[in-house]
Protein backbone atom coordinates (compact mmCIF):
# COMPACT_ATOMS: atom_id res chain seq x y z
CA UNK A 1 0.00 0.00 0.00
CA UNK A 2 1.55 3.28 -1.09
CA UNK A 3 -0.12 6.67 -0.65
CA UNK A 4 1.50 10.05 -0.82
CA UNK A 5 0.38 13.34 0.64
CA UNK A 6 1.71 16.81 1.10
CA UNK A 7 2.19 17.54 4.81
CA UNK A 8 0.05 20.68 4.49
CA UNK A 9 -2.96 18.47 3.79
CA UNK A 10 -2.37 16.54 7.00
CA UNK A 11 -2.24 19.73 8.99
CA UNK A 12 -5.47 21.00 7.47
CA UNK A 13 -7.15 17.69 8.30
CA UNK A 14 -5.97 17.83 11.90
CA UNK A 15 -7.06 21.41 12.43
CA UNK A 16 -10.42 21.32 10.65
CA UNK A 17 -12.34 20.44 13.85
CA UNK A 18 -11.34 23.65 15.59
CA UNK A 19 -12.86 26.99 14.61
CA UNK A 20 -9.98 28.86 16.17
CA UNK A 21 -7.51 27.13 13.91
CA UNK A 22 -9.15 28.61 10.85
CA UNK A 23 -7.35 31.88 11.48
CA UNK A 24 -3.93 30.27 11.97
CA UNK A 25 -1.35 30.94 9.31
CA UNK A 26 -1.11 27.54 7.55
CA UNK A 27 2.44 28.18 6.41
CA UNK A 28 3.61 28.77 10.00
CA UNK A 29 1.70 25.70 11.19
CA UNK A 30 3.32 23.60 8.48
CA UNK A 31 6.73 24.85 9.51
CA UNK A 32 6.14 24.15 13.23
CA UNK A 33 4.91 20.63 12.51
CA UNK A 34 7.86 19.83 10.30
CA UNK A 35 10.25 21.03 12.97
CA UNK A 36 8.76 18.44 15.36
CA UNK A 37 9.19 15.54 12.99
CA UNK A 38 12.28 13.38 13.49
CA UNK A 39 13.65 11.01 10.89
CA UNK A 40 16.43 8.47 10.66
CA UNK A 41 18.16 6.49 7.96
CA UNK A 42 17.62 2.77 7.47
CA UNK A 43 20.89 0.87 7.85
CA UNK A 44 21.89 -2.68 7.01
CA UNK A 45 23.32 -4.70 9.87
CA UNK A 46 23.63 -8.27 11.10
CA UNK A 47 20.64 -9.38 13.10
CA UNK A 48 21.05 -9.89 16.82
CA UNK A 49 18.89 -12.65 18.27
CA UNK A 50 18.10 -13.05 21.93
CA UNK A 51 16.99 -16.05 23.97
CA UNK A 52 15.91 -16.15 27.61
CA UNK A 53 16.43 -19.40 29.53
CA UNK A 54 15.92 -20.39 33.16
CA UNK A 55 18.43 -21.87 35.54
CA UNK A 56 19.47 -22.09 39.16
CA UNK A 57 22.56 -21.71 41.32
CA UNK A 58 24.26 -24.90 42.47
CA UNK A 59 27.33 -25.68 44.56
CA UNK A 60 30.56 -26.50 42.76
CA UNK A 61 30.94 -30.28 43.35
CA UNK A 62 34.72 -29.88 43.44
CA UNK A 63 34.31 -27.58 46.46
CA UNK A 64 31.81 -29.67 48.37
CA UNK A 65 32.38 -32.07 51.27
CA UNK A 66 29.72 -34.29 52.83
CA UNK A 67 30.04 -36.30 56.03
CA UNK A 68 28.69 -39.83 55.63
CA UNK A 69 28.93 -42.02 58.77
CA UNK A 70 31.57 -44.74 58.66
CA UNK A 71 30.44 -46.26 61.93
CA UNK A 72 27.17 -46.68 63.81
CA UNK A 73 26.33 -44.41 66.71
CA UNK A 74 24.14 -41.66 68.13
CA UNK A 75 24.72 -37.93 67.70
CA UNK A 76 25.66 -36.65 71.14
CA UNK A 77 25.95 -32.93 70.27
CA UNK A 78 26.00 -30.60 67.26
CA UNK A 79 27.95 -27.36 67.05
CA UNK A 80 26.40 -25.82 63.93
CA UNK A 81 23.15 -24.90 62.16
CA UNK A 82 22.12 -24.86 58.52
CA UNK A 83 23.72 -21.90 56.75
CA UNK A 84 26.45 -21.39 59.35
CA UNK A 85 29.94 -20.45 58.22
CA UNK A 86 32.55 -22.87 59.54
CA UNK A 87 36.34 -22.94 59.50
CA UNK A 88 38.54 -25.89 58.70
CA UNK A 89 39.12 -28.19 61.74
CA UNK A 90 36.24 -26.59 63.65
CA UNK A 91 34.24 -29.22 65.63
CA UNK A 92 30.84 -29.92 64.08
CA UNK A 93 29.34 -32.79 66.05
CA UNK A 94 30.07 -35.42 68.71
CA UNK A 95 29.04 -39.02 68.17
CA UNK A 96 28.74 -41.74 70.79
CA UNK A 97 29.44 -45.20 69.38
CA UNK A 98 29.79 -48.63 70.94
CA UNK A 99 32.01 -49.67 68.03
CA UNK A 100 34.28 -46.72 68.69
CA UNK A 101 34.25 -47.54 72.38
CA UNK A 102 35.72 -50.98 71.54
CA UNK A 103 38.57 -49.27 69.70
CA UNK A 104 39.15 -46.94 72.65
CA UNK A 105 39.31 -49.89 75.03
CA UNK A 106 41.77 -51.67 72.78
CA UNK A 107 43.95 -48.57 72.58
CA UNK A 108 43.95 -48.15 76.35
CA UNK A 109 44.95 -51.80 76.77
CA UNK A 110 47.79 -51.45 74.27
CA UNK A 111 49.02 -48.26 75.97
CA UNK A 112 49.12 -50.15 79.29
CA UNK A 113 51.10 -52.92 77.64
CA UNK A 114 53.43 -50.30 76.21
CA UNK A 115 54.27 -48.95 79.67
CA UNK A 116 55.00 -52.45 80.96
CA UNK A 117 57.15 -53.18 77.91
CA UNK A 118 59.07 -49.91 78.39
CA UNK A 119 59.90 -50.85 82.01
CA UNK A 120 60.87 -54.33 80.91
CA UNK A 121 63.15 -52.92 78.22
CA UNK A 122 64.76 -50.56 80.71
CA UNK A 123 65.52 -53.44 83.12
CA UNK A 124 66.72 -55.67 80.29
CA UNK A 125 69.01 -52.93 79.00
CA UNK A 126 70.58 -52.56 82.47
CA UNK A 127 71.16 -56.30 82.73
CA UNK A 128 72.62 -56.37 79.23
CA UNK A 129 74.99 -53.54 80.14
CA UNK A 130 76.07 -55.63 83.17
CA UNK A 131 76.72 -58.61 80.88
CA UNK A 132 73.93 -60.56 82.53
CA UNK A 133 71.85 -61.00 79.35
CA UNK A 134 72.69 -61.69 75.76
CA UNK A 135 72.06 -59.29 72.91
CA UNK A 136 69.43 -61.68 71.53
CA UNK A 137 67.41 -61.41 74.75
CA UNK A 138 67.67 -57.60 74.60
CA UNK A 139 66.49 -57.55 70.98
CA UNK A 140 63.48 -59.77 71.83
CA UNK A 141 62.29 -57.35 74.50
CA UNK A 142 62.95 -54.37 72.24
CA UNK A 143 61.01 -56.05 69.41
CA UNK A 144 58.03 -56.68 71.67
CA UNK A 145 57.86 -52.97 72.51
CA UNK A 146 58.12 -52.06 68.84
CA UNK A 147 55.18 -54.33 67.98
CA UNK A 148 53.03 -52.82 70.73
CA UNK A 149 53.81 -49.29 69.55
CA UNK A 150 52.99 -50.25 65.94
CA UNK A 151 49.63 -51.63 67.09
CA UNK A 152 48.91 -48.39 68.95
CA UNK A 153 49.78 -46.31 65.88
CA UNK A 154 47.54 -48.50 63.73
CA UNK A 155 44.56 -48.24 66.02
CA UNK A 156 45.00 -44.48 66.40
CA UNK A 157 45.04 -44.17 62.61
CA UNK A 158 41.84 -46.22 62.41
CA UNK A 159 40.17 -44.06 65.05
CA UNK A 160 41.25 -40.82 63.36
CA UNK A 161 39.22 -41.82 60.29
CA UNK A 162 36.07 -41.48 62.39
CA UNK A 163 37.08 -38.33 64.27
CA UNK A 164 38.95 -37.02 67.29
CA UNK A 165 38.92 -39.32 70.31
CA UNK A 166 37.14 -37.70 73.30
CA UNK A 167 36.94 -40.81 75.45
CA UNK A 168 33.91 -42.66 76.86
CA UNK A 169 32.94 -43.96 73.44
CA UNK A 170 32.67 -40.43 71.95
CA UNK A 171 34.48 -38.96 68.96
CA UNK A 172 34.28 -35.48 67.41
CA UNK A 173 33.82 -34.86 63.70
CA UNK A 174 35.68 -31.75 62.51
CA UNK A 175 35.21 -29.63 59.38
CA UNK A 176 37.54 -30.78 56.62
CA UNK A 177 37.33 -27.41 54.83
CA UNK A 178 36.13 -23.88 55.41
CA UNK A 179 32.76 -22.96 53.95
CA UNK A 180 29.04 -22.88 54.66
CA UNK A 181 26.78 -25.63 55.92
CA UNK A 182 24.39 -26.18 53.01
CA UNK A 183 22.84 -29.42 54.27
CA UNK A 184 22.13 -30.75 57.75
CA UNK A 185 20.35 -33.95 58.69
CA UNK A 186 21.28 -34.53 62.31
CA UNK A 187 20.44 -33.28 65.74
CA UNK A 188 21.12 -34.44 69.28
CA UNK A 189 19.88 -38.00 69.67
CA UNK A 190 19.86 -38.87 65.95
CA UNK A 191 20.90 -42.48 65.33
CA UNK A 192 23.31 -42.84 62.42
CA UNK A 193 24.85 -45.82 60.64
CA UNK A 194 26.93 -46.66 57.59
CA UNK A 195 23.83 -46.70 55.34
CA UNK A 196 22.66 -43.31 56.60
CA UNK A 197 22.48 -40.31 54.26
CA UNK A 198 25.00 -37.48 54.54
CA UNK A 199 24.71 -35.98 58.02
CA UNK A 200 25.88 -32.57 56.81
CA UNK A 201 27.48 -30.94 53.79
CA UNK A 202 29.91 -28.03 53.65
CA UNK A 203 30.37 -25.97 50.49
CA UNK A 204 32.94 -23.39 49.51
CA UNK A 205 30.70 -20.86 47.74
CA UNK A 206 33.49 -18.70 46.33
CA UNK A 207 32.74 -20.47 43.04
CA UNK A 208 29.28 -21.68 42.01
CA UNK A 209 27.63 -23.32 39.01
CA UNK A 210 24.65 -21.87 37.18
CA UNK A 211 22.81 -24.84 35.67
CA UNK A 212 20.72 -23.80 32.67
CA UNK A 213 17.79 -25.69 31.14
CA UNK A 214 18.19 -25.94 27.36
CA UNK A 215 15.18 -27.29 25.48
CA UNK A 216 15.35 -29.16 22.18
CA UNK A 217 14.10 -26.12 20.26
CA UNK A 218 17.02 -24.05 21.60
CA UNK A 219 19.82 -26.35 20.46
CA UNK A 220 20.60 -24.44 17.25
CA UNK A 221 20.93 -21.26 19.29
CA UNK A 222 23.01 -22.40 22.29
CA UNK A 223 26.67 -23.34 22.07
CA UNK A 224 29.65 -23.59 24.40
CA UNK A 225 31.60 -20.37 24.88
CA UNK A 226 28.57 -18.06 24.39
CA UNK A 227 28.59 -14.93 26.52
CA UNK A 228 25.52 -14.60 28.74
CA UNK A 229 23.85 -12.02 30.96
CA UNK A 230 22.07 -13.21 34.10
CA UNK A 231 19.57 -11.63 36.45
CA UNK A 232 17.77 -12.74 39.59
CA UNK A 233 14.82 -11.45 41.59
CA UNK A 234 17.10 -10.97 44.59
CA UNK A 235 19.14 -8.32 42.73
CA UNK A 236 16.75 -6.93 40.07
CA UNK A 237 19.01 -4.04 39.09
CA UNK A 238 22.22 -6.06 38.78
CA UNK A 239 23.45 -8.02 35.77
CA UNK A 240 25.87 -10.92 36.20
CA UNK A 241 28.11 -11.78 33.24
CA UNK A 242 29.48 -15.19 32.34
CA UNK A 243 29.73 -17.73 29.56
CA UNK A 244 28.53 -21.26 28.88
CA UNK A 245 31.42 -23.49 29.92
CA UNK A 246 29.84 -26.88 29.27
CA UNK A 247 26.80 -28.04 27.29
CA UNK A 248 25.68 -31.60 28.07
CA UNK A 249 25.18 -34.00 25.19
CA UNK A 250 22.57 -36.07 27.02
CA UNK A 251 18.99 -35.05 27.80
CA UNK A 252 17.88 -35.15 31.42
CA UNK A 253 15.41 -38.10 31.48
CA UNK A 254 13.07 -36.39 33.95
CA UNK A 255 13.08 -32.77 32.83
CA UNK A 256 13.60 -33.54 29.11
CA UNK A 257 16.22 -30.80 28.78
CA UNK A 258 19.94 -30.53 28.22
CA UNK A 259 21.89 -28.99 31.05
CA UNK A 260 24.29 -26.16 30.31
CA UNK A 261 26.82 -25.10 32.94
CA UNK A 262 28.09 -21.60 33.72
CA UNK A 263 30.94 -21.44 36.25
CA UNK A 264 30.86 -18.18 38.21
CA UNK A 265 33.16 -16.51 40.69
CA UNK A 266 31.12 -15.63 43.76
CA UNK A 267 33.54 -13.71 45.95
CA UNK A 268 30.80 -11.44 47.33
CA UNK A 269 28.60 -14.48 48.02
CA UNK A 270 25.57 -12.91 46.34
CA UNK A 271 24.66 -16.11 44.53
CA UNK A 272 23.09 -18.68 46.86
CA UNK A 273 22.47 -22.38 46.17
CA UNK A 274 18.99 -23.05 44.67
CA UNK A 275 18.56 -19.38 43.71
CA UNK A 276 16.60 -19.06 40.43
CA UNK A 277 18.25 -17.21 37.54
CA UNK A 278 17.19 -15.82 34.17
CA UNK A 279 19.87 -16.29 31.54
CA UNK A 280 19.92 -14.07 28.44
CA UNK A 281 21.88 -15.27 25.41
CA UNK A 282 22.61 -13.09 22.40
CA UNK A 283 23.68 -14.28 18.99
CA UNK A 284 24.76 -12.11 16.07
CA UNK A 285 23.76 -13.69 12.76
CA UNK A 286 26.92 -13.54 10.66
CA UNK A 287 27.19 -16.98 9.06
CA UNK A 288 24.98 -17.80 6.06
CA UNK A 289 22.86 -14.69 6.70
CA UNK A 290 22.52 -11.42 4.80
CA UNK A 291 22.48 -8.14 6.75
CA UNK A 292 18.95 -6.81 7.27
CA UNK A 293 17.53 -3.27 7.36
CA UNK A 294 17.50 -2.11 10.97
CA UNK A 295 15.30 0.65 12.39
CA UNK A 296 14.32 1.91 15.87
CA UNK A 297 11.42 -0.16 17.17
CA UNK A 298 9.58 3.06 18.07
CA UNK A 299 9.21 3.80 14.36
CA UNK A 300 6.92 0.80 13.84
CA UNK A 301 3.15 1.25 13.62
CA UNK A 302 1.05 -1.84 14.34
CA UNK A 303 -2.35 -1.76 12.69
CA UNK A 304 -4.74 -4.52 11.53
CA UNK A 305 -2.25 -7.21 12.59
CA UNK A 306 0.42 -5.74 10.32
CA UNK A 307 3.45 -3.49 10.73
CA UNK A 308 3.90 -0.18 8.91
CA UNK A 309 6.39 2.67 8.80
CA UNK A 310 6.15 6.19 7.44
CA UNK A 311 8.78 6.81 4.78
CA UNK A 312 9.93 10.31 3.84
CA UNK A 313 10.33 10.32 0.06
CA UNK A 314 11.23 14.00 -0.12
CA UNK A 315 10.94 16.85 2.39
CA UNK A 316 7.22 17.32 3.18
CA UNK A 317 6.26 14.24 1.13
CA UNK A 318 5.55 10.98 2.95
CA UNK A 319 4.12 7.54 2.26
CA UNK A 320 3.00 4.50 4.23
CA UNK A 321 5.05 1.36 3.76
CA UNK A 322 4.05 -2.11 4.95
CA UNK A 323 7.00 -4.03 6.42
CA UNK A 324 7.61 -7.60 7.58
CA UNK A 325 9.38 -7.97 10.91
CA UNK A 326 12.26 -10.46 11.13
CA UNK A 327 13.06 -9.92 14.78
CA UNK A 328 13.75 -7.40 17.53
CA UNK A 329 16.50 -6.84 20.01
CA UNK A 330 17.20 -4.04 22.47
CA UNK A 331 14.79 -1.50 20.86
CA UNK A 332 16.06 -2.32 17.37
CA UNK A 333 13.78 -4.00 14.80
CA UNK A 334 15.10 -6.00 11.86
CA UNK A 335 13.03 -5.85 8.66
CA UNK A 336 12.94 -8.77 6.23
CA UNK A 337 10.80 -6.99 3.61
CA UNK A 338 9.56 -3.47 2.86
CA UNK A 339 12.61 -1.26 3.42
CA UNK A 340 15.95 -0.66 1.74
CA UNK A 341 19.28 0.58 2.97
CA UNK A 342 19.50 4.38 3.11
CA UNK A 343 15.77 5.14 3.07
CA UNK A 344 14.51 7.78 5.50
CA UNK A 345 11.75 6.92 7.95
CA UNK A 346 9.86 9.04 10.51
CA UNK A 347 10.50 8.18 14.14
CA UNK A 348 8.55 11.01 15.83
CA UNK A 349 4.95 12.10 15.10
CA UNK A 350 4.68 9.29 12.55
CA UNK A 351 1.24 8.34 13.92
CA UNK A 352 -0.22 11.72 12.97
CA UNK A 353 1.06 11.38 9.42
CA UNK A 354 -0.06 7.74 9.25
CA UNK A 355 -3.61 8.67 10.36
CA UNK A 356 -3.84 11.42 7.74
CA UNK A 357 -2.54 9.24 4.93
CA UNK A 358 -4.79 6.33 5.87
CA UNK A 359 -7.96 8.43 5.83
CA UNK A 360 -7.36 9.67 2.30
Amino acid sequence: MKKTIIILGVLILISCNSKKSENVDKQNLNKIFLENIETTKVILTNQVQELILTGKVECDPDKLISYVPLISGVVNKTYFSLGDKVQKDQPLLDVRSTEFSVLQTEKISLEAEEKIAERELKATQAMFDANMLTEKELMEVRGKLTQIRAAISRIKADMSVYGDDKGNGIFTVNAQMSGFVVHKKASQGTAISTDYDAVFTIADLSTVWITVNVYAGNLLFVREGMEVEMTTLSYPDEIFYGKINVLSQVFDPEEKVLKARIIMKNNELKLKPEMSMLIKLKRVETEHAMPLPAIPSDALIFDANQYFVVVEETPQKFLIRKVILAGQHNKVSYISSGLCDGETIVVKNQLLIYSGLKEE
